[in-house]
């Protein structure tokens, strides 16, 4: 029992975890931001933090199977968004991209099979 509880642990990227609510919380912020001072959100800027948010949120769960590609390809998404935003609010998404390549760099769950009764 104790290593089921230690498998589902290390099933979940929290690198991974922090990089998507990080995004997606940018993306909620920015909308937020842009409503209050009366302005039109850019939807390219909207729709790739939204996308990154997402990839990285499928990244979450280290088995996947496309996981690296996600995690990667959100990490560069937002590392552009966030130089191109670097003047507002592109700190949080250059390290959301920093979390989400490192996460893609980390190595896969192990997969435990099934107790041996030895």
């Amino acid at each position: 029992m104790e290593d089921m509880a230690v498998g589902r642990r290390t099933a979940w990227d929290p690198l991974a975890a922090t990089a998507a609510a990080l995004a997606l919380l940018v993306t909620v912020l920015y909308l937020w931001l842009i409503g209050q001072q009366g302005g039109q959100a850019v939807a390219w800027f909207v729709g790739g933090t939204a996308t990154a948010g997402l990839l990285a949120g499928y990244g979450v769960r280290r088995a996947a199977a496309h996981r690296v590609a996600a995690l990667a390809t959100a990490g560069t998404i937002m590392i552009v968004l966030g130089v191109l935003g670097i003047l507002s609010i592109g700190l949080p998404i250059l390290v959301a991209g920093a979390l989400s390549l490192t996460a893609a760099l980390r190595p896969p769950a192990k997969v435990n099979g099934p107790a041996s009764s030895t």
